[in-house]
């Protein structure tokens, strides 16, 4: 099983969004505990190791490190801001 990592970013987008998305949101992350690629992510162009996966209108950007068995989420924003 797989752990999860926050950056900063997304340590805080979790500490200030609104419940219900919140829950939404630690759900899907705690299902890439155990399926790190579920058949709805994809990996992001000109990356090959940042993938993203969707909840809503909101994306959760994320980097595999098999080795350490460690998920990073990198980024958690709405789709318009999250590949800037």
């Amino acid at each position: 099983m797989f752990s999860i990592s926050y950056s900063n970013q997304a340590h805080k987008f979790l500490k200030k969004g609104e419940k219900i998305l919140i829950i939404r949101l630690l759900e899907k992350i705690e299902r890439l505990k155990t399926e790190q690629v579920p058949h709805d992510s994809k990996v992001l162009e000109g990356s090959n190791k940042v993938f993203r996966v969707r909840v809503g209108n909101y994306r959760i950007l994320y980097e595999i490190y098999y080795e350490e068995s460690l998920i990073v989420i990198v980024k958690i924003e709405k789709r318009s801001k999250a590949y800037d």
